[in-house]
């Protein structure tokens, strides 16, 4: 093979590695056009808003699951006094019917809230 056509294939294979997809994450080269890129987050300035709320329901939504796992362990243990197991129950209910009012406010449904963390699966566990 002659030197110009080494050059050539060598030109070639370095631009298709230029819009090749990147190994570690998958995403597109930069100079592919935002619309294609994938890895990317498409902000919309009208769900803003809704998006915002989506994820800070999604965190509060995880705390409450965490909370309510936890006061049925000390129900179970036998760690609370009657007065505060009824606390701690009504102040979980009413915890998750004002959660219910912001996903109706927002058109979130409980499934909405569930980010799908890829190979480690759902965030939220039902």
């Amino acid at each position: 093979m002659s030197a110009p056509d080494e050059a050539n294939r060598a030109a070639d294979a370095s631009a298709s590695a230029e819009n090749a997809p990147c190994d570690a994450c998958g995403a597109a080269p930069s100079g592919t056009p935002p619309e294609r890129r994938s890895g990317h987050v498409k902000i919309d300035p009208d769900t803003v808003e809704r998006d915002l709320m989506k994820l800070v329901l999604t965190i509060v939504e995880l705390l409450r699951q965490l909370m309510e796992r936890q006061a049925v362990r000390r129900f179970d243990t036998g760690d609370l006094s009657e007065d505060q197991e009824e606390r701690i129950g009504l102040t979980l209910m009413l915890l998750e019917d004002r959660m219910a009012e912001l996903r109706e406010r927002y058109d979130l449904g409980p499934e909405d809230l569930n980010i799908d963390l890829g190979p480690l699966g759902p965030l939220l566990p039902r």
